[in-house]
């Protein structure tokens, strides 16, 4: 990958923020090809009463409407914690190229345990793949935020 740059930055930046609002510390980030930052979300669930507000479904809801498009071909999405199921399957529906993710979730996670489904034979589209950027800071804002909670 020649030239590439991680927005895990600006996804964690996110993830603190939701954090900041007594949400579950998850942000996420969607950028264009051209390299563009074209969107960008932490989760609002219990802002916005609503379960599928998670910063990914936030994020590409918002790249859709500010690219007039219902697909997002090509653009990547970085996201702090390993997709949901929910979230895995909206990521496939819009084509996203890349996922680059930061902690894995092996309670919920929907890409590389649990429902795993990029592997399932009824998805239509599959991204790269990319875990583990900045793990350990994604995982520390989580352990902080349950810990808080417990």
């Amino acid at each position: 990958m020649s030239g590439f740059r991680s927005f895990m930055d600006l996804a964690l930046a996110e993830a603190r923020a939701a954090c900041a609002r007594g949400e579950v510390p998850v942000g996420a980030v969607v950028v264009a090809p051209s390299g563009v930052v074209v969107a960008q979300a932490g989760n609002r669930t219990r802002e916005l009463c609503d379960p599928t507000a998670h910063a990914e479904m936030l994020a590409i809801r918002a790249a859709c409407a500010a690219l007039g498009q219902e697909r997002l071909t090509g653009c990547d999405l970085y996201v702090t914690l390993e997709p949901c199921a929910m979230c895995a399957a909206a990521i496939a529906a819009a084509r996203i190229g890349r996922l680059y993710y930061g902690a894995a979730d092996p309670k919920s996670g929907g890409v590389a345990v649990g429902a795993r489904v990029f592997c399932h034979p009824q998805c239509h589209h599959v991204p790269e793949v990319y875990d583990g950027l900045a793990e350990a800071e994604a995982a520390a804002l989580l352990h902080a935020f349950f810990l808080g909670r417990r």
